[in-house]
Formats: structure tokens, sequence, C-alpha cells
């Protein structure tokens, strides 16, 4: 999470105290775990993958096409639940 969601979360938690939905407010550094999909072998394997490959795991052009729009960019991606089982299947990283 970014400091601007943590500290979104922490307004929203301030306003519920000061209009009454809670009685106490609890400001902490929050420890968030989050698991992401977007190691570099990973990316690697999305795209250099053919696409007969891609159709074998039933996979549509859509899904492909941005899939791999995301692993060539610099950002931090995750994949769809439907995917990582497919990628799973095929012997993910």
């Amino acid at each position: 999470m970014t400091w601007s969601s943590v500290l979104l979360v922490e307004a929203r938690e301030l306003s519920h105290c000061i209009v009454g939905k809670r009685k106490t407010v609890e400001f902490s550094k929050p420890v968030y775990v989050a698991e992401r999909d977007d190691f570099d072998l990973l990316r690697k394997k999305i795209i250099d993958m053919p696409y007969t490959e891609w159709k074998k795991m039933s996979l549509s052009k859509g899904t492909i096409h941005y899939m791999k729009q995301n692993a060539k960019s610099e950002k931090p991606f995750t994949l769809n639940a439907h995917v990582r089982e497919r990628f799973g299947m095929w012997g993910r990283c």
C-alpha cells in the first residue's frame, strides 16, 4: 500500500470516531503484506510465450494482449485468479 492509502484509511477512522461510529482511534503504522506476481522470471515467460501456448491455456486474445503490455512495462502488476490458476497448471516459474 502507498502512504496515501494509509492516510486515507487513518483519516476515515478518525472521522468515524468524530461522528460517533467508533469509540476509539488507533494511530499506528499498519503492517501490510501484499503478494505480488510480477517477478522477473514470470515477466519473461509472459513476453516470450508463443500464442499457441496461450491458446492451450484457454486465455482470450485480450487477456494475452494486456498481460504482455503489463509485463513489458516497468510497473508492478498482478494476475487475475483464473490466469494464476492456469499458470500453475502450466508449470509456473
